[in-house]
């Protein structure tokens, strides 16, 4: 079982989310990274050549949770999985866009 992190931004980015998106995302995160975290899933994929604006151990990977987009990375030896950051993606925005 994998320890969550999260990054000081994502208080703040989960600030901005209303509460009812913001619970199915934590719930999410609670159900998704814990266990396997490194395995793609219909939910969870790895973001190739993905450079993210803030300080992360690549891979970087993004949990998709309706519209919304947790990226995180992990360290698989420490167990640990880091988020960094949650976006909103709305229809037609490209991940890069929403960073």
């Amino acid at each position: 079982m994998y320890e969550v992190r999260f990054a000081r931004s994502v208080e703040r980015d989960l600030g901005a989310v209303p509460a009812y998106h913001r619970r199915r995302i934590l719930e999410a995160i609670e159900r998704q990274l814990a266990h396997q975290p490194t395995v793609p899933s219909r939910h969870r994929k790895l973001l190739r050549g993905l450079v993210p604006p803030w300080t992360a151990e690549p891979p970087v990977w993004e949990l998709r949770v309706g519209e919304y987009r947790v990226f995180y990375d992990v360290a698989v030896e420490g167990g640990v999985v880091y988020v960094r950051a949650v976006r909103r993606k709305p229809p037609g925005r490209t991940t890069e866009e929403i960073l």
